[in-house]
């Protein structure tokens, strides 16, 4: 049975990979984008599956007309992909307000309002998959990025918890953590619309002029991303974060293995704030619950 897609972001990057891919499979797609006229040849390609709509991902009245128009198009949602989002680079003091607003409210709040909305209608179906277009950059921080990492560190956490949420609805959340890929992501001109600080030359500055000087050359391939993520939403196990590229991976263990490496070290502090009488609360039918053990 052929599934309806709602993806944000369809008409650049990773989006317009998955976009492609997706309808070339024969499903259908609520494809989102700021401006659809950029969909227009998908309309002419596939016009009885490609339903485009306009979206501002941080507008909910337009958010709550784009999943209703979608529901009254297909009569379901069957996949949402949370996908648009963008990046600056700047030291953290250097941004605007309205900087750190906008990468917090597209990459971080969106999503997690796009969700509700759709959620709904994943719950009186009692099915459904969220796939959370993360970045490796929510699971390692580097210089440079705070605030888009912020957002998807916080959209990270979301999607964890939201996973153990709705499983007894059969709904399924993964959040992807794509490494760099070959999309037009590092070249937008306004991801380095912010003034240099003096000071940061070692660590902001090493990061803008990876990506400004010709020498990064990202290792993923979106369109491989696209098909990994349509074999995702056939998996009746996914995983509750997928990794995808090599370079994040290598990334993700050399964090994990400096963490845990800082974590044994520490642990004798942390430790020793138990109250006297604390139980180790891991061993416990009540620790248990609270960090969600299965029985």
């Amino acid at each position: 049975m052929s599934k309806v897609w709602f993806i944000t972001g369809s008409s650049r990057g990773l989006g317009r990979s998955l976009t492609e891919a997706v309808l070339a499979g024969g499903d259908s797609v609520a494809a989102t984008a700021r401006n659809p006229e950029q969909l227009k040849d998908l309309l002419e390609k596939y016009p009885e599956q490609v339903y485009p709509l306009q979206l501002d991902v941080t507008s909910k009245a337009q958010i709550l007309a784009a999943v209703e128009n979608t529901v009254m198009k297909f009569g379901r949602i069957d996949v949402l992909v949370n996908n648009a989002g963008f990046g600056i680079i700047g030291a953290t003091e250097a941004y605007t307000d309205e900087q750190v607003r906008s990468q917090l409210e597209t990459n971080l709040y969106a999503p997690i309002a796009i969700t509700r909305a759709v959620l709904p209608y994943m719950r009186k179906q009692r099915s459904g998959r969220i796939l959370q277009i993360s970045s490796v950059g929510g699971r390692v921080g580097n210089a440079g990025l705070t605030i888009y990492q912020a957002a998807k560190f916080g959209l990270g956490g979301f999607s964890e918890a939201l996973a153990k949420e709705v499983a007894p609805l059969g709904i399924k959340v993964t959040s992807v953590e794509p490494g760099g890929f070959r999309t037009d992501w590092v070249t937008t001109s306004a991801m380095y619309d912010v003034p240099e600080v003096e000071g940061y030359e070692t660590t902001v500055g090493v990061r803008r002029e990876l990506f400004t000087g010709g020498k990064f050359m990202p290792m993923g391939d979106p369109d491989k991303a696209a098909q990994a993520m349509i074999a995702l939403v056939q998996d009746p196990e996914p995983p509750v974060h997928l990794v995808l590229g090599s370079e994040a991976i290598g990334m993700i263990k050399q964090a994990n293995a400096l963490r845990n490496e800082e974590m044994e070290k520490w642990m004798p502090v942390s430790f020793s704030t138990n109250a006297g009488d604390a139980e180790d609360l891991t061993k416990t039918e009540m620790g248990k619950s609270f960090f969600g053990a299965k029985k």
